[in-house]
Formats: structure tokens, sequence, C-alpha cells
């Protein structure tokens, strides 16, 4: 019986032999996600942590970039061009993302996914959400003859509210009953942060501030689920390459921007002038900003964005209050309380849908 059992393992390993052996070079050379044997579980922990990855770095850099744009002003307004900061913005992220691919080209090759070479269906898409994002990032800068960085953060969160209803709209994602409140608590906190007791006017903002900061969150909504729906149509689709057409576009319509509305100004003063260590630190974290946007929309969704964007909106307001002397108030305190909960409340009935 002995014999006969060395003998059968014997005749398996000659017939087998060959497919194990290039079976385990395989699983040796294939990338975690494809060897997962046990339900997936390494690439769900891999996806987890990308995701909390950019997601923690998208909320750092939100929560200083008012800062910074409020610290690049020089007595109450911007002595350099904000047109040709937007325009320095998106180069670099152009940048890094070729940046980006020649490190994946030089380690994997070139190929179907990572190449630049597309069609021109493909590459039609991005000029709206890029002309979007002009707008919106222009009135960012606008916006702060209005409000304080804090405030800022605060109206930031009104993207939740544009962001869920063209989820449905265009995504056709329904939302729970439970998020849907979260968006009434949102509006709710908002409005409770901006109160201002100790003036005639019952909003710290005025009017125009709030215009340009509904007008914002339309925009940065429908960019940022429309962007996720291209970046999404292809997952097999490298991100970088998705990005680097998406900030050509961005490039050609900043250009337009500084020929149309600061072209004298640039060609009497200089392209560069009025920078400062703080606008190049600003234009460095816009850049960073909008590729962890774009990596956030690539392994999670809109969603978690905007919950990125309140958290950093409590850090901003305890920033501030070193920086800039901001004071706490009890209005602030309780509206961005609300938030918090609103948030937490959106993400409890994301995973009861």
């Amino acid at each position: 019986m002995e014999y006969r059992k060395i003998k059968d393992e014997d005749k398996d390993k000659g017939v087998h032999g060959d497919d194990i052996e290039s079976l385990r070079k395989k699983s040796l050379s294939a990338p975690i996600s494809n060897v997962a044997t046990t339900g997936g579980v390494p690439n769900e922990r891999s996806k987890w942590k990308s995701k909390t990855i950019v997601t923690l770095a998208l909320t750092i850099l939100t929560s200083s970039q008012a800062i910074l744009i409020v610290w690049s002003k020089r007595a109450g307004k911007y002595e350099y061009s904000v047109t040709t900061a937007n325009f320095l913005v998106e180069t670099l992220k152009c940048v890094l993302s070729l940046a980006a691919l020649a490190r994946i080209w030089k380690n994997e090759g070139v190929t179907v996914d990572n190449r630049l070479t597309t069609t021109l269906d493909e590459v039609s898409v991005y000029p709206i959400p890029a002309a979007l994002y002009l707008i919106k990032n222009l009135l960012q800068y606008y916006i702060f003859a209005y409000v304080d960085a804090p405030g800022y953060q605060i109206l930031k969160n009104l993207n939740i509210i544009s962001t869920g209803v063209l989820y449905q709209l265009i995504l056709k994602r329904k939302l729970s009953e439970i998020q849907w409140a979260a968006f009434i608590l949102l509006c709710a906190g908002c409005t409770t942060a901006q109160l201002n007791p100790s003036s005639d006017h019952v909003l710290q903002a005025p009017y125009q501030g709030w215009i340009m900061a509904i007008v914002m969150a339309l925009l940065s909504g429908f960019a940022g689920v429309y962007t996720e729906a291209i970046i999404k149509k292809r997952p097999s689709r490298n991100i970088n390459v998705q990005n680097f057409w998406l900030y050509v576009f961005g490039m050609v319509f900043n250009a337009g921007a500084i020929l149309i509305q600061d072209f004298d100004a640039v060609m009497n003063k200089g392209f560069f002038h009025g920078y400062s260590l703080i606008t190049v630190l600003m234009i460095l974290n816009h850049a960073l900003s909008g590729i962890a946007v774009s990596m956030v929309m690539k392994y999670a969704d809109n969603i978690v964005k905007v919950y990125a964007t309140s958290v950093a909106m409590l850090l901003t307001a305890v920033v501030s209050v070193f920086l800039f002397g901001f004071h706490l108030s009890l209005a602030f305190f309780l509206g961005s309380t609300v938030v918090s909960v609103s948030v937490y409340l959106h993400s409890i009935g994301k995973s009861t849908r």
C-alpha cells in the first residue's frame, strides 16, 4: 500500500508538475489583487488602505487651502494674478501626472490602459469639467472679499447638497431617507454657524458671499459628479492618464482666462508679479488637492470627498484662531457640531442603502 501511494504521487507529480510550477510562478509574480483566494481580502484591504490615505491627504490639504489663500493677500487684496496662479496649478498637476506615468512606463511598460494616445470620443468629455472647475476656482478667490477662512469652509459644505441631488440625477444612485435628513441638518448647521448676534445683520456673510457659495456648490457638485462618471466609466484606465487630459484642458481654459482678464497686467508687470513664498505654497497645495480629489473619486466617491471637506472645516477654524485671531463663537461651535452630526448621519445612511 505504501509503495502504491508513492507511485501514485509520482505519477501525479509527473503529469501535473509543470502546471503546478507554472501556477506557482504566476502566483509569485501576480499583484496582490489577483491572488486573493480568501474572498478577496487582500484586494479589499488594499482598496481600504488607498481610500484612507487619499482621504486623509485631501482633508489636510483642504483644511490649509483657505488659510493659504487668505494668507497670500497683502493689505486685503491679491497682488498677484489669480488667473496665472490657476494656470500654474493646472500645469503642475499635469507635470505630476506625467511624472507618475513615466515611472509606471519604466516599471511596467506601456499598455493599453496607461498610454496617452486615445480616441477623440474619450478626450471630448474632459472640456466640460475643466471649464466648470475654471469658474469655480476663480470664484474661490473672490469669495474671500465677503467671508473669512472658517466661514468659507462652512459654506463649502453646501457641496454635499448639490452632490447628493446630482448623484440621483446623473449617476442614478438613490440616497436613503437618513441621507436626505442629513442634508437638512447640513443646511441648518451652515446657517447657524454664520449667525452674527452682535450685529444688525443676521448672517456674518453678506448676500454676495452666499450667492458665490451657492454657485460654487453647484459648479463643484456637477463637475465632481461628472468627473467621477468619466473616471469610473473605464475603471481599468490609469488615473494619471485621465488626470493628464483633464488638466491639459484646464491649462487651455486658464490660458484663455489670462488673455481675457489679466493680459495687460501680465504684459506690463510680468507673469510672476506679486508672487511670494505663500503664493508658491498655495499653488502647490491646490495642485496636490486636485490630484487627491481625483484619487478619491477613483477609489471612493464624491460623498467621501465632501466628508473630508467637512472635517477640514473644523481644522481650518482651529488653525485660524492662532493665525488670524479668529474667535470661535457659540453660533460657530453649534453650527460646526450640527454639520459634523449631519456628516455622521450621511455615512450611516450610505451604509444602510
